[in-house]
């Protein structure tokens, strides 16, 4: 593993396979690169704190301690040469614009990055970052949906339009999906099912639920809260 700047070759090989580059390792860039190489991606750390990059040698494909805010830093790791990469950069406002804006400059296709505020956020998209995301403020919001109702698990895909994971409720079970009137009367439409003991399958119009089964349900926010709620 890499700790200066003085790799390329290396990071060259790496962005030639299925990769992301992720600048800043604290606690979301080291979670997310330890996620993705999970996944089976090839990973690129690059963080300028020594104890960081310490912390992840041997867990990454690479990790490097660097300097993201200076051009040719990048270039000589061939950070322009990855598909995707992921400016995870929390304590340092300053160091995130300028790093996004580099990458922007060598054009990488698609940029990531984290904004620990609003006005953060609208600085990386008016520089013209492709994916701006608040992962502090999303966890929150998605918490809070779930301490409000009883699902099991919640995503927003939009704001005012969510997938929840909740319990199937009694009165809608043993009944052809097709023959309720659930998407009518409650707005939300059961994408997928689970038994206790089997996988997740797509629901239809002939899916018959049964006592114990978890479900997929996909609508508006208040509609999709209001059916988590119904016994």
């Amino acid at each position: 593993m890499a700790r200066f700047p003085l790799f390329g070759d290396s990071s060259r090989r790496i962005a030639e396979a299925d990769s992301v580059a992720v600048i800043g390792l604290g606690r979301f860039g080291s979670s997310l690169a330890l996620e993705l190489m999970a996944s089976g991606t090839e990973v690129l750390g690059i963080d300028v704190d020594e104890e960081l990059v310490q912390s992840l040698n041997g867990q990454l494909t690479q990790v490097v301690r660097a300097d993201s805010t200076r051009e040719e830093v990048l270039r000589q790791l061939a950070v322009d040469e990855f598909d995707r990469v992921v400016v995870a950069i929390g304590d340092d406002v300053q160091a995130s614009i300028l790093t996004a804006s580099i990458l922007l400059q060598l054009k990488v296709p698609v940029i990531w990055a984290k904004a620990v505020s609003e006005q953060h956020g609208r600085i990386l998209e008016q520089l013209g970052v492709h994916h701006v995301i608040f992962p502090e403020k999303d966890m929150g919001r998605r918490v809070a949906h779930l301490v409000r109702g009883a699902a099991m698990d919640y995503l927003e895909i939009e704001r005012g339009y969510s997938l929840a994971k909740i319990a199937a409720p009694e009165r809608f079970q043993g009944t052809p999906l097709g023959e309720t009137t659930l998407r009518r009367t409650h707005g939300v439409t059961v994408t997928a099912f689970k038994t206790l003991e089997g996988a997740w399958q797509n629901a239809d119009n002939q899916t018959v639920l049964s006592p114990g089964d978890r479900i997929l349900i996909v609508g508006p926010t208040d509609r999709v809260e209001a059916f988590a709620q119904l016994p």
